[in-house]
């Protein structure tokens, strides 16, 4: 961009803070020369803020605490001045019951602490599941520019020379474990080895889907959420988004110049293209509804009936992980694949257009990453249900499962907690067969709470002993994205608020029919209706705190769990602070 498109120095946002000369502005300096810089380190240079999301306990951004260095050299070779500031660290592996009842705490925080602070732009550091749509959302709430530097996935899991996926592998050897296959030993070796970095799941679960998704939505470095968490390039890649961001806020590039509904709907596409995690529906809605762009179920699922499953990446791919789809070629390569499908004129943080991005990027392998000819599955990794069961919705990942279910009728086996699924599949005498539906309930957003990664459901023990893997689940819970099996999740509306799953009675026939879309139970309507009356509604979870506002605002699943009065179309957003 030319020199005379850049913002002038007495125009960045910083400026209210230290330009002008009088008590204010002297305290705000006094207090940087405080913390041992001077003047010529600060004076008329963008300040860009490092959110960082580390800490100690999550394992995925371990490697936060460094990359935060390279990202400051980068700002300061870039000419601006740089401020790491912590974030709220919402890790899968550790926040129970799930940490997605704080993503929209991270937003919040995300948004307010731009707000509150004297940034002319920011670098968002995230990774883990949450963090990706936490801090999106509430940068583009905050509108300021920003560039999001992905957590990058970890190296692929190897014990006794098998390669192993995050996730994948622990529900897979879980079962033999279970089975009375694996013994002590190997129990601890797997533990071992399937996490054998820093970085996120190294499958195509939540944590790699949401960073795809970003870096289709143009808001991260071209390819940068492919790189692997430890290798140098991700280093150079944090350096290049300081420098980056730097430019961004002389040349006013802000979220809602790249947040377009054409962008949203490239990473639409991008995720089905890439075999993403079940999550990815209710966070890009959320994403998109706070750029103002009404994205629904329906038109995901319109998308993922076009568009083909073409990288063959576990756990909906065969055998390949993150690393070998970076050495692939990476995003970039499997964005040329489906190019023709994708806007490629959308403006991104590069200050080009996709297009331009996309210019020499190649398939280097091309059985991780598939031509349209042969693809991993025909059509795009999630398909949208509805029926008496979910008339607002529900979602299954076609691809990960054993194509006998999808079409499937069988009786239902109905829980209300998830103890009372946990010892109920334990139960070596528990009468149930292949073909039994196994529904577990009250673990939606409120009835969770959060929506908890409850719903792959475990194969009762009788069957697992029997040689079955795979059999009909159905929660209004989500499951991680590392996840497969015949699980249809998110069902809404939500039992916990009366929503049909409340209304099944175990020996209910269930019916899925994922080519026409359908979840229904075969119970008569009038039976159906009887039960709605008699229907009386839980306690609830929360009187006072965070989940007692959580519990009064957050949406539905359908409508991506934001909270209502945070999303775009609400009211105005909140302009500058007063500084006196």
């Amino acid at each position: 961009m030319k020199d005379v498109d850049r913002k002038d120095a007495d125009s960045l946002r910083s400026a209210r803070w230290f330009a002008p000369d009088d008590l204010r502005s002297f305290g705000h300096r006094s207090r940087l020369m405080q913390l041992g810089y001077s003047e010529a380190d600060f004076k008329g240079k963008p300040l860009i803020g490092i959110l960082n999301t580390w800490s100690e306990i999550n394992s995925c951004h371990s490697h936060f605490r460094e990359r935060a260095q390279d990202v400051k050299r980068g700002v300061f070779q870039g000419g601006g001045f740089a401020v790491e500031m912590p974030s709220l660290s919402v890790d899968e592996s550790f926040t129970k019951p799930t940490s997605m009842i704080y993503r929209n705490m991270l937003a919040m925080e995300c948004e307010e602490m731009i707000r509150s602070h004297p940034f002319d732009g920011v670098v968002l550091m995230g990774g883990c599941d949450k963090t990706t749509p936490g801090l999106v959302m509430g940068a583009i709430s905050a509108g300021i520019p920003f560039i999001y530097l992905p957590a990058g996935p970890m190296l692929a899991g190897n014990y006794a020379g098998n390669r192993l996926g995050s996730g994948s592998d622990a529900w897979k050897y879980w079962d033999e474990r279970r089975a009375g296959n694996i013994t002590d030993e190997e129990w601890v070796g797997i533990q071992g080895g399937i996490a054998r970095s820093a970085g996120v799941c190294m499958t195509m679960g939540t944590a790699s889907t949401m960073t795809a998704i970003t870096d289709a939505m143009g808001l991260t470095l071209p390819g940068a959420s492919s790189i692997p968490a430890v290798d140098s390039g991700h280093q150079r890649m944090g350096a290049d988004c300081g420098r980056r961001i730097v430019d961004m806020v002389w040349e006013d590039l802000t979220p809602d110049q790249i947040i377009t509904e054409s962008a949203v709907k490239n990473a639409a596409i991008v995720a089905m293209a890439t075999g993403c995690s079940t999550n990815a529906v209710v966070h890009l809605i959320a994403m998109a509804r706070r750029a103002g762009v009404n994205l629904t179920l329906d038109d995901l699922d319109a998308l993922g009936r076009t568009t083909p499953l073409i990288a063959n990446v576990r756990p909906s791919g065969k055998g390949y992980l993150m690393e070998d789809f970076f050495f692939a070629g990476g995003l970039r390569a499997l964005m040329k694949q489906i190019e023709d499908r994708l806007d490629t004129t959308c403006l991104t943080v590069t200050g080009k257009t996709m297009g331009e991005n996309l210019e020499g990027a190649k398939v280097y392998n091309d059985d991780v990453i598939r031509p349209l000819s042969n693809p991993v599955y025909h059509e795009g990794s999630l398909a949208v249900l509805r029926g008496n069961l979910c008339p607002d919705g529900a979602v299954i990942k076609p691809a990960a499962c054993d194509p006998k279910y999808y079409v499937h009728e069988g009786p239902a086996l109905v829980f209300d907690s998830y103890p009372e699924m946990k010892k109920a599949v334990d139960d070596e005498d528990l009468e149930v067969t292949p073909d039994h539906v196994m529904i577990l309930r009250n673990a939606g957003p409120l009835g969770g709470p959060g929506m908890p990664e409850w719903g792959m459901l475990p194969i009762p023990k009788a069957l697992i002993k029997q040689g079955h893997r795979d059999m009909l689940r159905i929660s209004d819970a989500r499951m991680s994205g590392t996840s497969y099996g015949a699980c249809v999740l998110h069902v809404a509306p939500e039992s916990f608020v009366g929503g049909p799953l409340a209304l099944v009675k175990t020996g209910d026939i269930v019916r899925l029919d994922v080519p026409n879309r359908r979840l229904d139970m075969l119970v008569p309507e009038e039976e159906i209706a009887a039960r709605k009356a008699a229907w009386t509604p839980p306690e609830p979870k929360y009187e006072r705190g965070w989940g007692w506002m959580f519990s009064r605002h957050v949406t539905q699943a359908d409508k991506g769990c934001d909270f209502d009065y945070l999303q775009s179309d609400f009211g105005r957003a909140a302009g500058e602070p007063d500084i006196f």
